[in-house]
């Protein structure tokens, strides 16, 4: 067999894909393509196509469809199915748990497109493909030729805009959902054009490259905490079930920042992890009565407890002391229910990912170490207009304010003075509020 060692074609792949169908062993495929069968045997792992298999209230039991299972977990006066229980996950003590795929999937042909079952299969399948076989290799050999290929005066346009715009303390996710039809580059492309050198920046400048740290190892336990009387039916693993059962309710982040610890002015955030919009609230100190007063006023502004609960429904925050007062946050004065309070793990920030990385913004603008005394509301409010005008590359290029439908977070908007920025107006630097 004279073999030919250029890659493969679409031509090859629909002969792959035809002998798949036509039930033919890798030989004779490897034949009709003058390839090695092991050549076979790696474009069809390598490029076939993943479809995930229907997860039965969330969980990745194949039997989890069907189960009728009941009281695995021992509550005999319990007549849920433990299939949709939201209190208990059964897959910890169901013997009958599975979630391995099928067995088919460990032997040639290594993919579903034969297997009989697979129109009514619950479990995860993969099938092999032609055109999108083609389109992963394709991507993949592409991105491992990427190199300096603008020249000229097109590259010294592009250096014109990037490097501007990143003087200005912009990040380049948004720069490139700005510019990006302009610049006519991938985001990637641009970082890897930095990195060569080629711009009249470095990375010296792209904050999140140089200023990254490795992630410390979390604690989940640790005595004497986790157990305090205000996070009782409140903890992380509380929210995921009440997230489980409620899944279309929107999550609210919310932490603190301050700029001299145990010092004056603190920085009340809320971060709306739907689409990552941003608020604000400059608070006189750091207790657990001022956090209060940010909630009455936020009441008060948009009418009643009940407007209040359709913006803020479920509220994720950190163990911080001015959150103990849980009682007082959930509810108002004439104790009405006005939203729902849950902790994170301890040492955990990572369990609220969303106001983590405003707060990398945030910080761009008001330095560590610096104290808040001199700032106002107003500023605050110029600082959040800015963040929230930054575009996103998580959201198709938009950013948190064009993402906001829900007219009650639009009325709020309003009446806070919040409104999107001028995408080249956006400044994210210590200038923006003018601090000596």
């Amino acid at each position: 067999m004279n073999e030919n060692t250029t890659r493969l074609t679409l031509s090859d792949r629909v002969t792959i894909e035809a002998g798949i169908y036509a039930r033919k062993t890798f030989k004779k495929i490897a034949r009709d393509i003058r390839k090695h069968p092991s050549t076979v045997s790696r474009e069809i792992k390598s490029n076939s196509t993943k479809v995930a298999g229907e997860r039965h209230y969330g969980k990745d039991c194949r039997y989890g469809y069907g189960c009728k299972f009941k009281n695995r977990c021992g509550d005999e006066k319990c007549n849920r199915r433990c299939a949709s229980c939201y209190k208990n996950d059964c897959r910890a003590f169901c013997q009958k748990y599975e979630n391995e795929p099928c067995n088919l999937l460990k032997r040639p042909p290594y993919v579903c497109n034969t297997c009989y079952l697979r129109r009514k299969c619950r479990t995860d399948r993969t099938y092999y493909s032609a055109k999108h076989a083609d389109a992963v290799a394709a991507r993949r050999y592409s991105e491992s030729h990427m190199g300096i290929r603008t020249r000229g005066e097109e590259l010294e346009n592009m250096d014109n805009i990037v490097s501007t715009l990143i003087k200005k303390g912009q990040p380049l996710t948004h720069i490139h959902a700005e510019h990006g039809e302009k610049l006519g580059v991938t985001e990637r492309t641009l970082y890897n054009y930095i990195d060569a050198g080629v711009f009249s920046i470095g990375n010296i400048d792209l904050r999140r490259k140089v200023g990254y740290r490795p992630r410390k190892k979390s604690r989940a336990q640790v005595p004497g905490f986790v157990n305090q009387e205000h996070r009782k039916g409140r903890t992380y693993e509380d929210f995921l079930k009440y997230t489980e059962s409620n899944p279309n309710v929107p999550v609210i982040e919310m932490d603190t920042l301050f700029g001299v610890r145990e010092q004056g002015k603190r920085l009340l955030t809320m971060n709306f992890n739907a689409n990552n919009l941003l608020l604000l609230f400059l608070m006189r100190d750091g207790t657990a009565d001022t956090v209060i007063e940010v909630f009455d006023y936020l009441t008060s502004l948009l009418g009643c407890a009940e407007t209040f609960r359709k913006v803020f429904p479920v509220i994720l925050t950190d163990n911080g002391s001015e959150f103990k007062r849980v009682r007082d946050i959930e509810r108002t004065v004439e104790g009405q229910r006005r939203t729902r309070i849950f902790f994170c793990d301890p040492y955990t920030s990572w369990q609220k990912p969303h106001i983590e990385k405003n707060h990398e913004f945030i910080r761009y603008v008001l330095k560590k170490g610096k104290s808040f005394n001199q700032f106002t509301q107003q500023d605050m409010t110029l600082l959040a207009n800015h963040i929230n005008s930054v575009r996103r590359a998580g959201f198709n290029g938009c950013c948190p304010y064009e993402l906001v439908v829900d007219p009650n977070i639009k009325l709020l908007l309003s009446l806070l003075g919040l409104e999107q920025i001028p995408s080249d107006g956006v400044c994210l630097k210590p200038s923006l509020l003018n601090q000596r």
